[in-house]
């Protein structure tokens, strides 16, 4: 029966939610690999590195990864399709999985660093699965569409730690078997794939006019879109990267519990997304945005008084779902703000921004929780929340949800 019901559910959905299902399933075992570096990159950091202040450098090579991923895998999407290209990244990750987990037998920082980062490249490709779940429905199902693939997240969030501490001492060597399994993971992901039905995106992009980048950027929408992604990114990967060496390390709390309380969080940043449609027909991308940079608020508040294992908890908790609100605000908004034919400029633009500033969070995150104290980090974390506060105050009217048109005066 439970099969049965399902295929109903399927059938009944509206227009290219099966491919919406399929991307979502192939991210859940795909983003794993991300989950579980998130844990032990600056675990094998502290033991690895030459300085306690590289400890995150893993974590923040992946991220640059990201960044410097965008573009490359922009453009190959508008040349091969998205399809291709996440096979492409998907059996190259396979591959540095392999070479990560030799790095560990052989004790190589760099080269652990470089496999962090070659991973991150890999997610620049699956930051794009969720513009092709967009891309598969209606514009009115486009963040229900958004927050599928958003929900895949919560799986990872915990496949990917567990198959961590699983693999943790499968060999001799600390985390080896780890990469082995996530491996597998990605193995999966790629023949999930198989089953997405690929959208003609190249007659959109050839057909339609296109502005230069300089005049999209100047679009208040465009500016507010890029700016709830990328602040919350910041201050999502500034405290999240910090939190395993301030947990473990610093506040001597056990390996159990930081797990616990980073799977707690990457599920927060994902499991809001069942509730996130209907947030944003009720409160729109402005209240759906002021609410998340409120969480962000509340963090920086439990942090300052509160360093047991619940207090953490809390904090990451809260943390992940202000993540959710600004990112999938900003991702909603972004379709709305350009044309078809700019669809990769824009999106490559708006990636590489995110990415770019999320990974110079993450690479002061080793500096500053090394230097300073965890209440001092969690402070630091007014500046961007302010600056997005401004950017929200000062943009114009928010564009419908069929967003801007050739014959539009922007």
């Amino acid at each position: 029966p439970v099969p049965y019901y399902g295929f109903l559910m399927l059938a009944s959905m509206p227009r290219g939610f099966s491919n919406v299902i399929i991307l979502a399933l192939t991210s859940t075992f795909a983003f794993s690999t991300t989950a579980m570096l998130m844990l032990v990159g600056s675990l094998v950091g502290s033991e690895l590195a030459p300085s306690a202040d590289w400890a995150t450098l893993p974590i923040a090579m992946m991220v640059v990864g990201t960044a410097i991923g965008i573009f490359p895998v922009t453009r190959l999407m508008s040349t091969l399709g998205r399809k291709y290209t996440l096979w492409i990244f998907f059996i190259v990750n396979i591959f540095i999985c392999l070479l990560a987990s030799h790095s560990l037998v052989i004790k190589n920082f760099a080269l652990f660093c470089f496999c962090a980062m070659m991973i991150g490249f890999g997610n620049a490709a699956l930051q794009q699965i969720r513009f092709a779940a967009m891309e598969s429905v209606t514009p009115k199902h486009a963040v229900t569409a958004a927050s599928i693939v958003m929900l895949s997240g919560v799986l990872a969030a915990i496949i990917g730690p567990e198959l961590a501490v699983l693999g943790r001492t499968l060999t001799q060597v600390e985390y080896q078997g780890s990469f082995w399994l996530v491996a597998g993971n990605i193995l999966i992901a790629t023949f999930i794939l198989i089953f997405y039905k690929e959208i003609d995106i190249k007659t959109a992009s050839e057909k339609e006019s296109s502005r230069s980048i300089k005049l999209i950027i100047k679009s208040p929408s465009f500016r507010l879109a890029v700016a709830s992604a990328a602040i919350g990114y910041i201050v999502m990967s500034f405290v999240m990267t910090g939190t395993p060496i301030s947990m473990h390390n610093h506040f001597g709390h056990s390996l159990a519990d930081t797990k616990w309380v980073i799977q707690s969080h990457i599920a927060a940043m994902f499991l809001p997304s069942l509730i996130t449609p209907w947030l944003f027909r009720l409160l729109g991308i402005r209240g759906l945005m002021t609410i998340g940079l409120a969480c962000y608020g509340l963090t920086i508040i439990i942090g300052l008084i509160d360093s047991s294992v619940m207090g953490f908890w809390f904090q990451l908790v809260i943390l992940g779902i202000g993540w959710n609100f600004l990112f999938i605000s900003g991702t909603t908004l972004l379709p709305r703000t350009y044309l078809k034919g700019e669809k990769f400029k824009a999106q490559a633009f708006n990636d590489s921004v995110v990415f770019s500033t999320q990974a110079i969070a993450s690479l002061s995150a080793g500096w500053a929780i090394s230097t300073t104290s965890w209440q001092a980090m969690l402070l630091v974390c007014l500046i961007p929340i302010g600056f997005m506060l401004v950017t929200l105050m000062r943009s114009g009217s928010i564009p419908s949800a069929e967003g801007i048109h050739d014959d539009d005066n922007v």
